[in-house]
């Protein structure tokens, strides 16, 4: 499906804003399209939409980035500020899987932006998109049910996918389940997004088209010739009185997560290395420590070699061994047969594109799908064939935190 009127009418124009010093998701006027992709203070948000396509398949990734270029390419520009999310840009969320889920890349009728101290405005069109402003709603009292995936459905999916590695079937696979929250009163996508840049302020926070989350690790990033990714894998959380160093150090010695952790590592360079040169792997992961959980982190660098954007470039590498496994056809099969649930764009790319071919596209982790007063919340792990059962409960309830503290309302100050 798409929507929008034809380009060649249409003027972009991006200049800079001085005297906004707001935190950027509070400048989101109303909860109706709300768009965010912001980490650190930095990064655009947007609202007005002013033309989508929505695809699915295979293809999706092509059929996405092909007519977003060309829609961009007609495009009339005045860009005075020429940074990363200036001029034309668009926001997507994309499905995890092949099948008949929806993606979608929304373009937004404006844009606010913040990179290096500067803040700009992008106005895209010449309508007036200016907005009624509304107060951010509270969800009023949440209440959690079971999702297309149970706890004890998943534990055993989990129990029987690693008698499968240990039977030699694959190394790996990543498996996920859901719950559903229902609330009150209608979610607003900004009173999550306050919630989680609060909490998580080194995570990209993002809201595409109901799809709303705080997603720690980063696809892929092409800025120019500059690309860039951080590969997450390997995860502890607080317990038996074990925090801070004791906890990273616990992580970083543990020979179950560093198996883990490689084979993500492993799958984004045969992704990415074609098409860098050259590019720089660390030797040895990193611990990035968030709010509710540690991940063994390894950020990777790279120059482009080639005019690939930065939506083939995903395509090239989802789903990585972090979200799908190892071998990818062998554990995307397993995924379909154990899981018997739709993703739809839970660990799917999300993020931003312009009309460069640049962009910065995350991993929609830490999320929850938004529709009125329904949220469905998800969460994933890594399983190889050490993993205990009990664990992998534990360390997804772990993950469902960001999500459930920020409908709850729940900050915690950092």
């Amino acid at each position: 499906m798409t929507t929008a009127p034809t380009a060649e009418r249409l003027q972009v124009s991006s200049r800079v804003l001085a005297g906004v010093g707001a935190a950027l998701p509070d400048l989101l006027p109303t909860a109706a399209g709300a768009l965010c992709w912001v980490n650190g203070g930095e990064g655009i948000v947007g609202w007005g939409e002013l033309a989508r396509i929505e695809a699915s398949g295979p293809l999706r990734f092509t059929q996405l980035d092909t007519w977003w270029r060309s829609y961009a390419a007609r495009m009339r520009v005045r860009d005075d500020v020429r940074l990363p999310g200036t001029g034309p840009v668009a926001f997507t969320s994309i499905s995890f899987a092949d099948g008949p889920g929806r993606s979608v890349l929304v373009v937004p009728r404006l844009v606010i932006g913040r990179r290096d101290g500067v803040t700009w405005v992008t106005e895209q069109g010449t309508t007036d998109a200016t907005v009624e402003a509304r107060p951010v709603g509270h969800p009023g009292q949440v209440r959690y049910c079971d999702g297309q995936l149970p706890v004890p459905a998943w534990r055993a999916a989990v129990a029987a996918a690693v008698a499968r590695m240990r039977g030699g079937e694959l190394a790996k696979v990543v498996l996920a389940h859901d719950l559903v929250a229902t609330a009150d009163n209608r979610v607003d996508p900004r009173f999550l997004l306050r919630g989680l840049s609060a909490n998580y302020p080194n995570c990209w926070v993002f809201s595409v088209d109901g799809m709303v989350g705080a997603t720690p690790e980063l696809l892929v990033r092409r800025l120019g010739e500059r690309v860039d990714a951080r590969v997450l894998a390997g995860t502890a959380w607080p317990h038996d009185g074990l925090a801070g160093e004791r906890l990273a150090g616990e992580l970083l010695s543990s020979e179950k997560n560093r198996a883990e952790h490689a084979y993500a590592v492993q799958s984004m360079v045969e992704a990415l290395r074609p098409f860098c040169s050259p590019l720089k792997v660390p030797a040895e992961p990193s611990v990035l420590r968030l709010h509710n959980v540690l991940h063994l982190a390894t950020d990777l660098h790279g120059r482009l070699s080639g005019g690939q954007s930065v939506l083939r470039l995903a395509w090239l590498a989802h789903p990585t061994a972090a979200v799908g496994g190892t071998p990818t056809p062998d554990a995307r099969r397993l995924i379909d047969e154990l899981e018997r649930m739709d993703r739809g764009r839970y660990a799917g790319p999300v993020g931003w594109v312009d009309a460069a071919g640049n962009g910065e596209l995350g991993i929609a982790l830490r999320c929850a799908e938004v529709n009125d007063r329904s949220v469905r919340l998800f969460a994933g792990c890594g399983i190889v064939a050490d993993s205990d059962p009990d664990n992998e409960v534990r360390e997804a309830a772990a993950k469902l935190v960001p999500m459930r503290d920020a409908l709850d309302g729940v900050v915690s100050g950092v």
